[in-house]
């Protein structure tokens, strides 16, 4: 069991759901993680790879850094823990078939960027909390990783990480939390983007790039 205290802050901020799902989505990766073969992946090596991206995100918040750098490594660890390129693609869905590989590729990186700095600035909100993660179990093609989280003045939440290792590394591709799907919840504000735009990737592109 991975038991984690949060540090202090001088200004609390109100803590909602989809708040602490983007914060927990974006606990990703600081060293790249050493290949290995198809199906290697266990329990513990899904374990491990959570216990990994809160302890990143922790040292982060506990660094003191100036948010710009904050927020940089944030995408970082994002980038190293997460299948970026699987929740890019269901974010983005059907478009992301008909884009061509250039750019998909920018759309990709602009993403990832946008989840570093959208989720990166509500960190604040989570002041004085917790994560116990508390085990692992094969699902379906996958592992799930089960933690609780406790924030100050809430309930305790559940969240369950999606662990694969399809992509040749041990990365989470999904998050699951009281019910609420990380997948799902990107692919809504994605697609409203996308809309807003007469379905033009490259303006989304643009717009990922400035949001967040």
């Amino acid at each position: 069991m991975t038991l984690m205290t949060m540090p202090q802050f001088s200004t609390p901020m109100k803590t909602d759901r989809r708040g602490f799902l983007g914060v927990m989505a974006c606990a990703g990766v600081a060293a790249m993680i050493p290949w290995r073969p198809a199906f290697a992946l266990d329990a513990n090596g899904a374990h491990a790879l959570i216990d990994r991206s809160l302890d990143e995100v922790y040292q982060v918040i506990n660094s003191g850094r100036p948010a710009a750098q904050m927020y940089q490594e944030f995408e970082a660890i994002f980038a190293r823990y997460a299948d970026v390129d699987v929740i890019a693609r269901s974010a983005l869905g059907p478009a992301a078939r008909q884009a061509g590989a250039a750019e998909f590729a920018a759309y990709k990186q602009a993403f990832q960027g946008y989840i570093g700095r959208k989720y990166g600035k509500r960190f604040r909100e989570f002041i004085g909390s917790r994560i116990e993660v508390t085990g692992a179990r094969p699902l379906k093609s996958f592992y799930a990783v089960t933690s609780v989280a406790y924030l100050n003045g809430r309930a305790p939440m559940e969240v369950e990480w999606h662990v694969s290792d399809r992509s040749g590394q041990d990365l989470y591709f999904n998050i699951i939390i009281e019910g609420v799907n990380m997948l799902a919840s990107e692919r809504a504000e994605i697609a409203a983007m996308l809309a807003r735009r007469q379905g033009d990737l490259a303006a989304l592109t643009a717009d990922l790039q400035q949001a967040g």
